[in-house]
């Protein structure tokens, strides 16, 4: 079994990447974006791309990202993670104090945060529902929706991802097990209560669940969520 943490996301699109994969809820704003899994591994591969093709990045460069569990945020980590980086402050494993990076992903209402963290290049997000670029980039930043969409549709992932990677998808496999989440599950993730990507991404991906992520759940939405979405599992 390869360990790169690349071959998590590729197995779990392998049987039909035309399904629903990921399916983004924000009941604060009344958002619902739904990816298949050809059209978030699109933009797995642009992100992939841009680390490599324009960063010249590759199996031993560090990343950090301060984004909040979101579909744009899954797009960054699986992208990170396919080009073979090691990721910080995604939640697994968390450095105790900024450090030096490569690259730095943040969103732009934590560009102070970002600035304790030496990085060589940086990119802002603004989670736009529709992936809108920034109408104003922070300075010091770029603009990921902007210069991610500049790259290429394919990306084949570098193998093996290394000693982070081994023990990054040995962890995932036992988190899905504890959690009780099994192959084919339709998952709903309250995000607020389970802001780790172990828990939001890499477990389920790890046995080939797809995702309902739901920021700010309205409990009265619950019942006809589970229904509309088919949920067989939850963590809220």
């Amino acid at each position: 079994m390869a360990d790169n943490i690349a071959r998590v996301f590729a197995d779990a699109i392998a049987t039909d990447p035309n399904r629903p994969l990921l399916t983004w809820y924000d009941d604060a704003s009344g958002e619902r974006t739904e990816l298949s899994g050809a059209t978030l591994a699109n933009w797995v591969a642009k992100t992939a791309n841009l680390l490599v093709d324009e960063l010249a990045l590759g199996p031993g460069g560090t990343a950090a990202a301060l984004l909040p569990p979101h579909w744009q945020t899954a797009a960054v980590l699986l992208g990170c993670w396919s080009a073979g980086l090691t990721v910080q402050r995604a939640g697994l494993p968390v450095a105790d104090q900024p450090g030096e990076v490569d690259v730095l992903f943040a969103t732009v209402d934590r560009v102070a945060e970002a600035d304790a963290w030496s990085a060589a290049d940086r990119y802002a997000l603004a989670l736009h529902p529709f992936a809108l670029p920034l109408r104003e980039v922070p300075a010091g930043f770029a603009d990921y929706v902007t210069e991610v969409r500049a790259h290429g549709d394919h990306f084949t992932a570098y193998l093996p991802g290394g000693p982070d990677h081994t023990a990054l998808r040995a962890r995932a496999a036992a988190r899905a097990a504890e959690l009780g989440i099994s192959a084919g599950d339709r998952l709903l993730v309250d995000v607020d209560r389970h802001p780790d990507p172990l828990d939001w991404l890499l477990a389920p991906l790890s046995v080939g669940a797809t995702l309902v992520l739901c920021a700010h759940l309205d409990q009265a939405r619950l019942a006809d969520r589970r229904s509309t979405e088919r949920i067989t599992h939850t963590l809220t």
